[in-house]
């Protein structure tokens, strides 16, 4: 019992402050914004990546138009689901050690070595995973080497593992993969492929409150990147706005609520 109370602050005397301490923290981590969802697919000849543009703090909307999807570097993107500011951060580091890299060595990464680069930074960040700070991006690329699309998911210990054909995290990942399952078949054609990612955040968005669907009333949609053998790009807004459009008046003449 002496031992106790002279403790290392976890029992005895010291237990109340610890608490305190610990709800504090807690207290303190609820108001941090958080990301949803993100979706990567192949296509016959490259990736698509869309993101939703919602982020919470817990039953608030902390913001309506948020970034998620990124160049990583001209064969590459990441998107990013979790705490926001520490995601956005990453993909920062991310994109600067990339190009670092690359002046340093004349020449880029591998997408398997930049995949294992943005594993290390998730593991780093491990502590303040563990404190509520938790980041879980995903990434995908153009191989030019194999001239194929990949994606690469991760957890929160920086463990990373290669999809084959598509993935979606965030809190509304389960009902996009759902979506992208059900849609998916090989050699997808871009614009098929665009269809599929928009309509899997679409439902996801229809049935997790954290992820925000197209805002027909302020004209903001999700992010939808294409990455093939020509680099990077966004698809352009107003093209999104209108498969979106093609989306929602399909499901009307279908019989169900847009």
């Amino acid at each position: 019992m002496g031992l106790l109370r002279q403790g290392n602050g976890f029992g005895g005397e010291h237990a109340p402050a610890a608490a305190a301490q610990a709800a504090a923290a807690s207290a303190a981590l609820a108001p941090a914004p958080h990301a949803t969802t993100v979706v990567a697919l192949r296509f016959a000849d490259g990736v698509i990546m869309a993101g939703d543009r919602r982020a919470t703090m817990g039953n608030i909307i902390a913001h309506r138009s948020m970034e998620k999807v990124f160049e990583a570097d001209r064969y590459s993107a990441v998107a990013i689901a979790g705490s926001a500011g520490m995601a956005v951060e990453m993909v920062r580091l991310f994109q600067v050690q990339l190009e670092h890299y690359e002046k340093v060595e004349g020449t880029t990464l591998s997408l398997e070595g930049k995949a294992n680069q943005l594993a290390q930074m998730v593991r780093q960040n491990l502590g303040l995973a563990m404190q509520g700070f938790v980041v879980v991006p995903l990434f995908a690329g153009f191989d030019t080497a194999r001239g194929i699309g990949r994606i690469f998911s991760y957890d929160a210990t920086g463990g990373h593992y290669e999809d084959t054909d598509f993935q979606a995290t965030g809190s509304g990942g389960r009902d996009a993969r759902s979506t992208i399952k059900l849609g998916y078949r090989e050699a997808l054609s871009r614009d098929d492929a665009v269809d599929l990612a928009i309509q899997s955040l679409y439902d996801a968005a229809d049935e997790d409150s954290a992820t925000g669907g197209p805002d027909l009333v302020r004209g903001i949609y999700p992010l939808v990147a294409v990455v093939d053998a020509e680099g990077y790009r966004l698809v352009p807004e107003d093209e999104v706005a209108e498969r979106f459009g093609a989306l929602i008046a399909r499901i009307q003449a279908e019989g169900r609520r847009a």
